[in-house]
């Protein structure tokens, strides 16, 4: 073991004998009881040596290996400390890659926060790189989502759109200026490679019909232009991910309102028709209305502020890349809006309704965790 503290998670002297690491309340700890001498000690703790030469270091400062021992295991246990070698062959294949992990230490200082148990932080940034990821729409939205999640280390981004960039699509996390009147799907697969870190060629497709028929698909992250298809998704553009089983996120602007959510798990929680079946059922002229909005052809520009769409592209980056990792973010079953000029975050929860055949009904117990949970301060002693 190669015990190095967590780098992510700040120091300060609590009081005598107590150490705070970390500032949020979310990830604060503190640690204790520790005296002076074990307190230098711990600087030592930076991942460059092993326990046999930590045991010669802490005999010079009076320290026993046992009470070593002691100590790594209890920051071990607490969180606090991680393996710099630990997390297996996938962790070794990333490390061989010193440009990418050069890019990716941010990425793994907050991971190895998130994910408290050695190696962990890690272990899930090399999973990334073996994961698929759909994104549908190449607008300001969903061409910055496939952005974020090329660039933090999901091996394979693929985006699907058509026709070809406008003026309107441009945007500083997104296509850039010089994709105005290329292919859509073009312009978003160039995006997509600058974006992956190291350099490495990232397979990307954008062709296929939903859930592609591929095995392998991770996540859908659908994001079109159009905006009314995120607050108002049709239930018949989601059937091949029901069918599949395929987890899909939906996020976009519409109307100056930003939308992210509801992350969609076949089987287990809300889908587009339990949504489409609900929204009926509280408004009787809503089946009229939705006829006539999704009747004709619209040409009028579609209101996307750029603040809020990059916003929402990074929110819902942020919960696919959660999801990935093996958690269930916040949007899971639930979706959140946010409205300009307050930007008052503000989340509705859609429960699987009985009349949809998706069978989510029968799952509505199913426990939901989240990753962002607060971790209860720990007095080790």
């Amino acid at each position: 073991m190669y015990p190095m503290l967590k780098p992510a998670l700040r120091r300060a002297w609590r009081s005598h004998g107590t150490v705070q690491f970390g500032t949020t309340r979310a990830h604060a700890v503190k640690f204790g009881p520790l005296d002076i001498t074990t307190g230098s000690f711990l600087e030592l703790l930076d991942g460059t040596r092993g326990l046999p030469l930590l045991y010669e270091e802490a005999r010079a400062l009076g320290l026993s290996e046992a009470q070593v021992d002691t100590l790594v295991d209890r920051l071990v246990n607490a969180g606090l400390a991680d393996d710099v070698r630990a997390a297996g062959a996938e962790a070794d294949a990333l490390r061989s890659r010193p440009g990418a992990l050069e890019r990716h230490r941010p990425d793994l200082a907050s991971l190895s926060v998130v994910h408290p148990e050695p190696g962990g932080g890690m272990r899930r940034l090399a999973a990334r790189r073996a994961m698929r990821v759909q994104v549908r729409g190449a607008g300001r939205v969903g061409a910055a989502i496939a952005a974020v999640l090329s660039g933090s280390g999901v091996g394979r981004v693929e985006v699907l759109d058509g026709g070809h960039a406008e003026p309107s699509d441009v945007s500083p996390g997104g296509l850039p200026a010089t994709a105005v009147g290329e292919r859509r799907d073009t312009a978003a697969r160039q995006l997509v490679r600058r974006s992956a870190p190291g350099t490495a060629p990232r397979a990307t497709e954008t062709a296929g019909s939903p859930g592609g028929g591929e095995p392998g698909l991770s996540l859908v992250v659908v994001a079109p232009r159009d905006g009314f298809s995120v607050y108002v998704p049709d239930p018949r553009s989601a059937e091949p991910w029901i069918t599949s089983g395929t987890p899909h996120l939906y996020a976009g602007v519409m109307e100056a309102t930003g939308i992210v959510g509801p992350l969609v798990l076949p089987g287990g929680t809300a889908c587009a028709q339990c949504m489409a079946l609900e929204r009926a059922a509280r408004d009787p002229d809503w089946t009229r209305m939705l006829s006539q909005w999704r009747s004709g052809r619209r040409t009028a520009v579609q209101a996307c502020d750029l603040g809020l769409a990059t916003a929402v592209a990074g929110l819902a980056a942020a919960h696919a890349l959660s999801f990935l990792d093996g958690d269930l973010p916040a949007s899971t079953g639930t979706r959140w809006e946010a409205a300009l000029p307050l930007l008052d975050w503000r989340a509705e929860r859609w429960s699987p309704r009985l009349d949809c055949t998706c069978g989510a009904a029968g799952d509505i117990g199913r426990d939901r965790s989240s990753g962002s949970e607060a971790r209860q301060d720990t007095m080790a002693g």
